[in-house]
């Protein structure tokens, strides 16, 4: 049978990688003086097309990890959620040896040829199918401590090498995905709150380090050092500001000659906010959200337990990055450094976020047939010539996708199929 999958989803993250691509040559075709100079120092000739060839053969690559990841096996990608976790953990602490690469302060990336690569997007990814594997056992039970320890042990590991580096932004991102899964699961809420407040005093701890503290006052008031910590801020508001309602026009924005740092990456947005204005904005920020919607009804059509944690911890791990990224920019947070997913230029993100998309289609083409399956609405070759297919019990698909969708629901539903009786989920006789 020909393996379908959700086409407007493919479209929709094409459509972002398109706008990306073009936000990335139109801020780095104009390269200032100063920043030829200082990429020269590190032996790199920049020219008006290097940024954006080495995204285009980066969008190459995330499209060869998409259709890998699409067409793998998931019962494979379960059973080997273990030991790619495993291996992730030690691609992050090779950043401590001599394949490490130490830049701004921070030792985040190891060199592979011809480029670089940051195991932290690895490690959200892994850390995803691992705990949607880890939902779906058996003994896991929502109302057991033992199953809210083990998922934060493992993720306290990480965090652990992630303070090291140092990475408060790998630290908030895979804490709030690990504790969103847990919580989407029906853990009891007296966990969840019980964490939070024993690790109050450990993030007290951690943004009271000089270089953090100073990041939360150009926070609460960049003016104060607006050529030191509240430079970058201002800057992004400036840029915001500029846009308007439509913006400076595609290519005409101010900020990109030096003014703003990192326009590129991490403060791509401000530059949309510049020369798409707000309508560029808010088209951008509503198509993230019809991907994160995408990946939520996806969810929730699932048959099978581990495709449903699968797909929701998918689309919650680009929707975190993206929130964060939005937040930051318009100085809703502090400033910290968090690539906006398929958007800003970098390998790292693009070929992590791509290889989740080829999952997410996995599981929607997957899942195609087990709905059919279950609703009994294929026909049963074997069954005499002539012979009707067996009825969805109560109705149609729909009523077999459609129940209500609370926290919980995926522990309830799938717990419920496999206690015992062999009726469709959505039976109700």
């Amino acid at each position: 049978m020909k393996q379908s999958y959700d086409k407007w989803l493919l479209l929709i993250v094409l459509l972002l990688i398109l706008i990306g691509l073009t936000a990335v040559y139109s801020s780095t075709s104009v390269i200032s003086p100063d920043i030829v100079e200082k990429y020269r120092r590190k032996g790199v000739e920049l020219s008006q097309f290097g940024f954006i060839k080495k995204q285009l053969f980066t969008v190459l690559l995330g499209i060869i990890a998409m259709f890998i990841a699409y067409k793998s096996p998931l019962e494979f990608l379960k059973k080997m959620s273990i030991p790619l976790l495993v291996a992730s953990l030690v691609c992050l602490i090779l950043v401590f040896t001599r394949l490490g690469i130490t830049a701004g302060g921070a030792r985040r990336w190891i060199r592979v040829w011809p480029s670089t690569f940051q195991p932290s997007e690895l490690v959200k990814l892994c850390m995803v199918l691992f705990l949607a594997r880890y939902m779906s056992m058996p003994g896991y039970k929502v109302d057991r401590f033992l199953s809210f320890a083990v998922p934060v042990g493992v993720m306290g590991v990480f965090q652990v090498v992630f303070l090291k580096q140092p990475d408060f932004g790998a630290v908030m991102s895979l804490a709030l995905l690990t504790m969103s899964m847990l919580f989407l699961s029906g853990i009891r809420v007296r966990y969840l709150f019980s964490l939070g407040i024993l690790g109050l005093p450990v993030i007290i701890k951690l943004l009271s380090e000089p270089y953090r503290w100073k990041r939360v006052v150009a926070f609460l008031d960049p003016w104060k050092d607006a050529q030191g910590s509240g430079f970058q801020l201002i800057q992004s508001f400036i840029a915001l500001g500029s846009g308007g309602l439509t913006g400076v026009g595609l290519g005409e924005g101010k900020q990109k000659l030096s003014f703003l740092p990192e326009v590129h990456t991490d403060f791509i947005f401000s530059l949309i906010g510049e020369e798409l204005g707000f309508i560029g904005v808010v088209c951008v920020a509503l198509i993230f959200f019809m991907l994160f919607l995408k990946g939520i009804l996806i969810a929730r059509k699932a048959m099978d337990q581990f495709h449903y944690y699968l797909a929701f911890g998918i689309s919650m791990m680009i929707a975190i990055q993206a929130i964060i990224n939005f937040s930051v920019v318009t100085g809703m947070v502090p400033t910290k450094g968090l690539p906006l997913p398929f958007i800003s230029y970098g390998g790292s993100s693009l070929i992590v976020n791509m290889t989740a998309v080829g999952l997410l289609l996995n599981v929607s083409g997957a899942q195609g047939r087990m709905v059919k399956s279950a609703c009994g609405l294929h026909i049963n070759r074997s069954e005499p010539a002539g012979k009707e297919p067996l009825p969805a019990a109560h109705g149609s698909a729909r009523t077999a996708q459609c129940s209500k969708w609370t926290r919980g629901y995926g522990y309830s539903r799938y717990k419920r199929r496999s206690s015992g009786n062999n009726k469709p989920f959505g039976y109700r006789g």
